[in-house]
């Protein structure tokens, strides 16, 4: 009866033991690993592969490895020059140093996103809307080294970081539009001004030669002459020197 009883209590203990066994394996990816913790304190990383964590005793935290896409909700920004624009990004993060990510912060995943959604409105905040529009690479960079230089002590590094939208209302876009037709209108005149600058320079500069050549000026005058005459006009002045004028008498007043 002794002998049942006991092979009754060794067949249970050892059932006991598979089972609590059994509840502390587990098998982890490639990309996942195990914080764990023994009576609260950490004592190592554990992954990947089959792993024991002790029951009771020990108690294990999983963490994804693999890049992680954080979609930053719209932000109201006021860029420098006081516009209100609505902008959206998105931040791609890993986490690193899994025992650091548990433990030097309460929630990884909230902070980070929290953490993003600040560092674009401080960021954008002090650029003109030109500049959010124009030079998006650059506040690109600027944002990812802030945040990673944030989320280093959390053991996450930042990979990318990339502004989706910049949003403006109606009347600004409008704004916009009158101040980018002033801007052509303005560029056009400059343009004409330059136009006939270059084209009042060369006229001046035949002039000097002109003046110093009388062939020259004599040769032009018949050129004018051939192009009036193409032109089928009835009427046509004819130049006459003053010097032949003078000999001839014309011109002369009476008595």
């Amino acid at each position: 009866m002794f002998s049942t009883n006991s092979s009754f209590v060794i067949v249970l203990a050892s059932l006991v033991v598979l089972a609590i066994a059994y509840r502390g394996i587990a098998a982890l990816r490639e990309y996942e690993r195990f914080v764990v913790f023994t009576l609260g304190r950490f004592t190592g990383v554990k992954g990947p592969g089959l792993v024991f964590v002790v029951p009771v005793l020990q108690n294990a935290v999983r963490v994804d490895l693999r890049v992680r896409v954080l979609s930053v909700p719209v932000q109201d920004v006021i860029s420098r020059d006081n516009v209100s624009v609505k902008v959206s990004a998105v931040v791609y993060y890993r986490v690193s140093r899994p025992d650091e990510a548990i433990i030097q912060v309460e929630d990884f995943e909230e902070a980070t996103s929290q953490l993003a959604q600040t560092t674009l409105r401080s960021v954008l905040g002090e650029h003109d809307l030109d500049a959010m529009l124009a030079e998006r690479k650059q506040i690109n960079d600027n944002i990812q080294s802030i945040l990673d230089e944030h989320y280093h002590s959390w053991g996450i590094n930042v990979l990318n970081v990339e502004i989706k939208n910049v949003d403006l209302n109606e009347t600004m876009i409008r704004a916009i539009a009158r101040q980018a037709e002033a801007e052509r209108n303005r560029r056009a005149k400059v343009i004409d001004a330059e136009g006939e600058l270059q084209a009042a320079d060369r006229l001046r500069q035949a002039g000097e030669i002109l003046a110093g050549w009388p062939q020259a000026m004599q040769l032009r005058t018949l050129l004018a002459l051939q192009s009036i005459a193409g032109d089928k006009s009835s009427t046509i002045v004819f130049p006459l020197p003053i010097e032949l004028a003078g000999a001839l008498g014309i011109g002369r007043s009476a008595g």
